[in-house]
């Protein structure tokens, strides 16, 4: 006696491969509405300007002579600056992997050519640190653990 198709397992098999297809499917197209794409930025051409203006703004700072080290201590940051000295010190703190954790201080000097601030529960990480005057003129880019 002959079994119904639906009562046999080829034709499930055979379904199987394209209906999990269609699911995947529809999982990636959740995925793609539902999450947002962080990587696009909608004035991406003025954000290239402002590129340009950063690097002007480093070459400023090398044609200066001003050169900067960065120490990380887990309550402060010290800051040895050569070839300026400004009345203080702006610098932006951005973690490597995790936005939320990006800090902006202001250093004061505490000796000749010397800044420091103090970070209050700085996590761990590798950062990128941003040095900058007051006045905007000159800006440094370091890596600093």
């Amino acid at each position: 006696m002959n079994k119904p198709w639906y009562r046999q397992l080829w034709p499930w098999l055979l379904i199987s491969g394209p209906a999990s297809v269609l699911i995947a499917g529809a999982v990636t197209m959740w995925l793609a509405f539902s999450t947002a794409d962080g990587l696009v930025a909608e004035d991406y051409y003025k954000q290239g300007l402002a590129i340009n203006k950063r690097l002007a703004r480093e070459d400023a700072a090398r044609a200066l002579g001003v050169s900067a080290s960065v120490a990380l201590r887990p309550d402060r940051i010290h800051v040895d600056l050569k070839g300026a000295a400004p009345e203080a010190l702006f610098v932006h703190m951005a973690h490597a992997t995790r936005a939320g954790h990006d800090v902006r201080v202001r250093l004061t000097p505490v000796a000749p050519g010397a800044y420091e601030a103090e970070l209050a529960g700085l996590p761990r990480g590798h950062w990128r640190v941003v040095i900058e005057d007051p006045r905007g003129t000159w800006r440094i880019a370091r890596e600093a653990s």
